[in-house]
């Protein structure tokens, strides 16, 4: 059996069915979930929320994946997101790549392979937010006068 990850997801995908579907399977594993359904709603879910992982549906109506994604990227850099389409391209994922996607994967996407991109998602952002806050440590230390 495999062991459950905590995490906390933000799951974007305009198909109400398939998000619905792929939310639970992910809680399931012990993740917590939010779902958005479009990109319009996710960029104002990352204002104030954290989420140690993005999953980011490629074609949506309004905000497309790719807008979205750089978006998101824009206010929040730190924020890792993988991008996920039933409709990919290697243009459209060397574009995302290079928009600050942490992977590029295809539905229907093999939980497993989820679950560890993930996982490795996870990690890098405590990487950043560590280093982050270390840095701000030593400013903070910098600037006084002991």
């Amino acid at each position: 059996m495999e062991e459950k990850m905590h995490a906390k997801v933000l799951l974007v995908d305009d198909e109400e069915e398939f998000c619905n579907t792929l939310s639970e399977r992910l809680e399931t594993r012990g993740l917590k979930v939010n779902a958005a359904l479009s990109g319009e709603e996710a960029i104002k879910r990352v204002e104030d929320q954290n989420f140690d992982a993005i999953i980011l549906d490629l074609a949506m109506p309004g905000i497309d994946g790719l807008e979205t994604l750089k978006r998101i990227k824009e206010k929040r850099p730190d924020l890792e997101i993988i991008m996920l389409t039933g409709h990919g391209t290697v243009k459209s994922g060397i574009e995302a790549m290079k928009l600050g996607a942490e992977d590029f994967l295809e539905k229907p996407v093999d939980m497993k392979v989820l679950m560890e991109k993930i996982g490795e998602a996870k990690h890098k952002r405590m990487l950043i937010l560590e280093k982050k806050s270390q840095e701000e440590v030593e400013e903070i230390i910098k600037s006084k006068s002991w």
